[in-house]
C-alpha cells in the first residue's frame, strides 16, 4: 500500500483551514465591493469620494488589525504546546489592546478635509469624503474587537463563527447601503456617508454575533478563559505583545501606504482616473483576500508545528501554503487578464471610468501572483514570530523601489495611470523575493517557541 505524500497531505490540511479563513477575508472585502458598486451607480463623483474616504482610513484600521495579529503566533504556538492558560492571557490582552487602538483613530480623522485639500485631491469630493470617514469611525471599535476575538479562535482552528458572522454582516451591509445611500424606506439619501454608516453598523452586528456564537467554543477550546485577570493589563506582557505586533502593524501600514500613495497620485490625474483605479484596485483587493486567508492558515499551521517542536512539519506547512497561495492567484490573474471590460461594467456605466479600469486590470493580472506569494510568505514568518525583518524589507521593497518607480513611470516617463501600477508591481516583486529568501534561511534550522 502506497503511503500518503506528506506535502500533499499538508496542502489538503492547510486548504481545509484556509478555506473558511479566506471566506472571512473575502466577506470583509465584499463589503467594500458592495460599497463601491452602489456608489459607482450613484455617480462618478460619489465613487471618487468613497474611494478617498476609504483610503484615508484603511491604512490605520489595518495597522491596528496588524498589531492584533500578533495573537496569531502567540496563540498558535501556545495551542501547539497545550498551554491553555497562556491562550487565555493572550486573549485578554488582545481585547484591552483593541479598545485602546480605537481612541486615537477618532481624534485624528474626525475632519480630514484640509488634509485632502493639501494633498491636491479634487475639491468637488472633499466634503463627501470627510463625511464618509466620520461615519466609518463609529464602527472602528467593533472592527478591532472582532480581530481580537477572531485571531485566537483562528489560531486554534475554530473559524465557523467568524464565517457566519461575515455572512450576516454582508447581508446587513447590502440592505444598509440600499437604504442609506439612495434614501429608500423614508431614510435620508446620505450618499457616500450612508455607505460608511451601513458598514459601521455591519461591523457591530458581526462582533455581537461572533461573541454570542463563540461563548461555548471559547469555554471548550480556550479552557483557561474565565474572564479578565491581572494578565489583561500587565504592562510587561503588553510590551512583549507589541514587540511582535507593532512590526506586523507597520508591515500593513507600509504595504497599504504604498497603495494609498498611488491612489493619491491617481487623484491628481482626475476623477475618472481615480474612479477607474478604485474599481481595479477593488477587484485586485478582493482576490487578495484568498491568499490573505491562506496567510492566516500558514501562521496557524507553522505556529502549531513550532509549538510542538516539529520543524519538519513547520517546513511542510510553509511549502504547502506558498504553493496554495500562488496557485490560486494564477487563476485570478487569468480572469483579470481575459475579462477586464465586463468586470469593470459591474461597477459603473461611465465609459471613461470603464476604459480606465480596463487598462489597469491586465496589470493587476501580472502582480496577482507576486502579491499572493508575499502575503503568504509573511504569514509563514508570522507563525515563527518573525515580524521585524518583514517590516524592514517591506520598507525597502515598497517605498525604496515601488513608490519611486510609480512616481517616475506615471509622471516623468509619461505612462500615466498604467505607469503608477507598473511601479508598485516592481515593489511587490522585490518584497516577494526578499521574504522567500528569509524563509529559506530561517527554516533551515530549529525555531524556538515565542512565549510572549
Amino acid at each position: 500500500m502506497t503511503s500518503p505524500n506528506p506535502l500533499k497531505t499538508e496542502i489538503l490540511a492547510a486548504a481545509r483551514l484556509a478555506a473558511p479563513v479566506a471566506f472571512v477575508q473575502l466577506g470583509s472585502m465584499l463589503m467594500g465591493v458592495v460599497d463601491t458598486i452602489m456608489l459607482g451607480h450613484l455617480s462618478a463623483q460619489a465613487l471618487a469620494a468613497g474611494a478617498l474616504g476609504h483610503i484615508a482610513t484603511i491604512v490605520f484600521l489595518m495597522t491596528g488589525a496588524g498589531i492584533l495579529t500578533a495573537l496569531d503566533p502567540l496563540v498558535a504556538q501556545a495551542h501547539g504546546a497545550g498551554d491553555s492558560r497562556a491562550i487565555s492571557a493572550h486573549l485578554q490582552r488582545g481585547i484591552v489592546l483593541a479598545l485602546a487602538l480605537a481612541v486615537p483613530l477618532a481624534f485624528v480623522f474626525w475632519d480630514i478635509r484640509e488634509l485632502l485639500r493639501l494633498l491636491g485631491q479634487p475639491a468637488a469630493v472633499l466634503d463627501d469624503a470627510a463625511a464618509y470617514v466620520r461615519a466609518t469611525l463609529w464602527g472602528a471599535p467593533a472592527f478591532f474587537l472582532f480581530f481580537a476575538f477572531r485571531q485566537p479562535l483562528q489560531a486554534v482552528h475554530v473559524v465557523r463563527p467568524a464565517a457566519v458572522a461575515m455572512v450576516i454582516g454582508n447581508l446587513v451591509n447590502v440592505v444598509g447601503n440600499w437604504i442609506l445611500i439612495f434614501g429608500h424606506l423614508g431614510a435620508p439619501a446620505l450618499g457616500p456617508a450612508g455607505s460608511a454608516y451601513a458598514t459601521s453598523f455591519s461591523r457591530w452586528t458581526m462582533l455581537f454575533y461572533l461573541v454570542y456564537a463563540s461563548r461555548r467554543t471559547l469555554a471548550r477550546y480556550l479552557p483557561g478563559w474565565h474572564g479578565f485577570t491581572s494578565e489583561a493589563v500587565s504592562v510587561r506582557r503588553h510590551l512583549r505583545l507589541l514587540r511582535i505586533g507593532l512590526p506586523i502593524g507597520a508591515l500593513n501600514a507600509i504595504e497599504l501606504g504604498l497603495f494609498v500613495g498611488v491612489a493619491l497620485l491617481m487623484g491628481r490625474m482626475g476623477v475618472e482616473a481615480l474612479g477607474g483605479h478604485q474599481i481595479a484596485i477593488n477587484l485586485a483587493a478582493l482576490s487578495f483576500m484568498v491568499p490573505l486567508g491562506i496567510s492566516g492558515a500558514a501562521a496557524a499551521r507553522v505556529g502549531n508545528a513550532i509549538g510542538r517542536e516539529d520543524m519538519p512539519g513547520a517546513r511542510r506547512s510553509a511549502a504547502a501554503c506558498l504553493l496554495l497561495g500562488m496557485g490560486v492567484m494564477v487563476l485570478f490573474a487569468l480572469l483579470y487578464g481575459l475579462l477586464p471590460v465586463p468586470l469593470a461594467r459591474l461597477y459603473t456605466s461611465d465609459t471613461a471610468v470603464i476604459a480606465m479600469a480596463a487598462t489597469l486590470l491586465p496589470i493587476a493580472a501580472v502582480f496577482q501572483v507576486l502579491d499572493g506569494a508575499q502575503v503568504v510568505a509573511a504569514g509563514v514568518l508570522r507563525g515563527a514570530a518573525d515580524t521585524t525583518f518583514p517590516a524592514v524589507m517591506a520598507i525597502l521593497g515598497f517605498w525604496g523601489i515601488g513608490f519611486p518607480s510609480s512616481w517616475y513611470l506615471g509622471f516623468r516617463a509619461g505612462w500615466g495611470p498604467a505607469g503608477l501600477w507598473w511601479g508598485f508591481t516592481a515593489g511587490l516583486a522585490a518584497v516577494a523575493l526578499l521574504y522567500g529568501l528569509r524563509i529559506f534561511l530561517r527554516f533551515r534550522g530549529n525555531i524556538a517557541r515565542e512565549t510572549g
